[in-house]
């Protein structure tokens, strides 16, 4: 079940909330939790038993980590808990990939292939193995005290707002919450605003510049002009962040009307000076997991020049082959690692030099190109897409087609928040407390534009599941 769906708009939620607000206050945590296994287990019934164990195996291991009377005995236990969660999303994530590639080396050695069944990746599964991780660590350093029931610790890792996409919620940003919340009339109508918001990037804009941009990488890719590829990957380029940032705040409006505060996810990328700037201003929440518990217990800065551009490396590398169990995300991960040490080395001298305008677009065309590797299948298939953007190869003219206005509405809006006027927009659009003014306005919008019209191109057209579900 995803949240721009029929089943979800007008069956769910509705008979969810109905109930979350008539039980008494004691109730809603497992009201919620019931709700978000019966959510998971309409995508994927056969893990739901994977799911529920795994997550009393790793409440269980953190419980006795705390109450664990040596220091060496809690280390034993909190690396358990982790190497369970890495070694379970190693299995059904990667066991794929690692077997292909093992097949690939016995076949130029000619030796017998390895013959297995393929395995399915569970919904959420890097989501639920990241949470799972701060909860084991955040419990380790002392930062949050575990939670004394078994049923809270399943709530805070499975609770279906945030449990197929994120944000990654850190545990000790929300341990308080879950124990005890209020839920205002103000933040109930703030977070419904918050849904409808990201339900019109998702379906009004994301799911049309799929149209555009699914044929082009349907076609063969050596045969393809040169602006038929930059059609194409701009599209894509805006259809992914349409497409998680409006699950984004789909997750942190739900969670608000739930009466949970939740950790933004972006804050206007594409305005960006540098790919630094980027990756602190795209999926927030991944690059503060990647920081806290990879790159911070790694060494950082701490060790000297080479050995913190060896950990931007990792980290990048791991964040790259954490979206997907291919060649082509460790290519995308070390591309944007090669960037930030080049923005250490010089290069946002450089950019600060040319002046905001130049800045901006140069760090548009480096994430845009590097997005090729995260659309396209192979290697191979990058580097021919490559070479149709880049060899002015000419073809069929373009074909104007609706879509294109789409293409241009997202830059529009993507873009705005560069200008001050656009800055103080965004800052009332997704404010934690609205004006009579502005929530009329936005109300407004909602229910005559953004809310009819999503139903009817979700009543009409085939659905386009969220981009990062795979992940």
């Amino acid at each position: 079940m995803v949240f721009s769906s029929i089943t979800f708009l007008f069956y769910f939620l509705p008979v969810f909330l109905l109930i979350y607000y008539l039980v008494p206050a004691k109730w809603q945590n497992i009201t919620l939790l019931l709700a978000s296994l019966v959510f998971y287990a309409y995508g994927a019934p056969k893990f739901l038993p994977i799911f529920i164990v795994m997550m009393i195996l790793n409440w269980l291991l953190t419980k006795w980590m705390h109450v664990s009377p040596t220091p060496k005995r809690k280390k034993w236990l909190m690396a358990a808990s982790v190497t369970l969660n890495l070694a379970v999303l190693g299995y059904f994530k990667y066991i794929n990939f690692f077997v292909d590639n093992l097949n690939a080396l016995l076949q130029l050695t000619n030796h017998n292939l390895i013959t297995f069944n393929r395995i399915a990746l569970p919904i959420g599964i890097s989501f639920f193995t990241f949470q799972s991780i701060t909860y084991a660590v955040d419990v380790f350093r002392g930062d949050a005290a575990p939670l004394k029931r078994c049923s809270d610790y399943m709530l805070y890792i499975s609770m279906f707002p945030q449990l197929i996409a994120g944000p990654i919620v850190r545990f000790n940003s929300i341990a308080a919450q879950i124990s005890e919340r209020q839920i205002s009339m103000e933040a109930r109508v703030n977070g419904f605003c918050r849904f409808m918001i990201g339900l019109g990037k998702k379906v009004l804009i994301a799911n049309q510049l799929a149209l555009l941009a699914d044929p082009i990488f349907a076609m063969s890719y050596q045969d393809i002009s040169t602006p038929t590829a930059w059609i194409g990957i701009l599209a894509y380029t805006f259809q992914i962040y349409f497409d998680f940032s409006g699950y984004s705040d789909m997750a942190i409006g739900l969670g608000k009307m739930l009466g949970f505060r939740f950790p933004e996810n972006f804050d206007a990328p594409y305005t960006s000076l540098s790919i630094s700037e980027f990756w602190r201003r795209w999926h927030i929440t991944l690059g503060a997991f990647m920081k806290n518990y990879l790159y911070i217990p790694l060494g950082g800065n701490r060790k000297g020049t080479l050995r913190t551009y060896l950990n931007l490396v990792i980290v990048f590398l791991l964040s790259g082959f954490w979206h997907g169990a291919s060649w082509n995300f460790v290519m995308w991960g070390a591309f944007h690692g090669t960037f930030l040490i080049l923005d250490r080395l010089f290069m946002l001298n450089t950019l600060n030099k040319l002046g905001r305008i130049p800045a901006m677009l140069l760090t548009i065309i480096a994430v845009t190109a590097g997005w090729v590797l995260f659309r396209t299948e192979t290697l191979s298939g990058a580097v021919d897409f490559y070479q149709a953007m880049f060899s002015f190869r000419s073809g069929a003219p373009v074909q104007w087609q609706p879509q294109h206005l789409f293409l241009i509405l997202a830059a529009l809006i993507s873009f705005f928040p560069a200008t001050k006027t656009g800055q103080k927009a965004m800052e009332k659009l997704f404010a934690d407390h609205y004006s009579k003014r502005s929530l009329i306005l936005i109300l407004v919008l909602i229910f005559l534009i953004i809310f009819p019209l999503s139903v009817g191109s979700l009543a009409s057209n085939n659905f386009n599941p969220f981009i990062y579900f795979r992940f």
